[in-house]
């Protein structure tokens, strides 16, 4: 879904200045220039019982990779920001961007050892993505991640600053931090940074963590932090009362509270939650629209 529109001078090569803004979001970005200072949380549980049965059905398929809900989750992340484009929007250097593509980051550890290396993994949404495709894009990062004999280039890169004198490592990434402001940094050095991306996601499930808060950072351009917790029994409440026990997740999510208002992230919230309560959805492209 990378935009092809001619860049104007003031666009970045990741994204396009926002030119129209009303005054609030003009002035926002001025008097707030740091992303860390902007982070709004929010929390909800997502009811499993249709997602189970979608997964149960899917896997009876496909047995090498088993689809789980972690996939489901990156793809329904995924059509709910090129859907709700405001989702995709970056701040730098006080102004307001819309990012050219969506793209998901999350970290692969190698082994589950406390010394096991950690691999950076990017996701990438296309026009024609859908659960499938986006399941078999899954597959080939993991497998890559999990490969003791590779790295990615931005662990690459870090590891040679590492290696350097402390001096002169601590002064290239000074250097950095400069360049990231006007978006100046060589693309292959941030080519699997998560923090560049639409949205980082945290499946803390997978590790036996419960769903929490996560900060944003001021490098990098990333509006939008998932965290995924562990499945668990939860009560449902009926309307006269009565409840039942089912399979859930609580899903935290921290995002740049500029880059929308209450509202838009509202209802943006409602679209992730109905695509993750039917998932037969995800079977289509991402842009087909969802009435919600």
């Amino acid at each position: 879904m990378e935009k092809t529109t001619k860049r104007r001078r003031g666009d970045r090569k990741d994204g396009v200045l926002l030119r129209n803004l009303d005054g609030m979001h003009f002035i926002t970005p001025i008097i707030y220039p740091n992303r860390c200072d902007n982070e709004a949380y929010i929390s909800e549980t997502i009811d499993l019982t249709n997602m189970n049965a979608y997964l149960q059905k899917k896997n009876a398929q496909s047995a090498d990779f088993p689809y789980t809900m972690f996939h489901i989750i990156v793809a329904a992340l995924i059509k709910t920001i090129t859907l709700r484009p405001k989702m995709n929007r970056f701040i730098a250097n006080k102004n307001f961007y819309q990012r050219n593509g969506v793209s998901a980051s999350f970290v692969v550890k190698k082994q589950f050892a406390d010394e096991a290396a950690e691999a950076l993994a990017v996701v990438r949404g296309k026009d024609e993505s859908t659960l499938d495709t986006i399941h078999e894009d899954l597959r080939h990062q993991i497998m890559d991640c999990k490969d003791m004999t590779k790295t990615d280039t931005s662990t690459d890169f870090m590891d040679i600053f590492n290696r350097m004198p402390r001096w002169l490592g601590k002064f290239i990434v000074w250097i950095l931090t400069r360049l990231d402001v006007h978006g100046w940094i060589p693309a292959s050095i941030i080519e699997t940074d998560p923090y560049y991306c639409t949205v980082v996601i945290s499946n803390l499930g997978s590790i036996k963590l419960h769903s929490g808060y996560h900060h944003l950072t001021n490098w990098g351009t990333n509006s939008l932090f998932a965290i995924i917790d562990e499945k668990h029994l939860h009560p449902f409440f009926n309307a006269d009362g009565s409840y039942e026990m089912r399979d859930a997740l609580r899903l935290g999510l921290t995002v740049d509270e500029r880059i929308a208002d209450g509202v838009y992230f509202a209802k943006s919230v409602t679209l992730l939650k109905k695509l993750l309560s039917e998932p037969e959805l995800l079977d289509l492209p991402i842009q087909t629209p969802v009435e919600f």
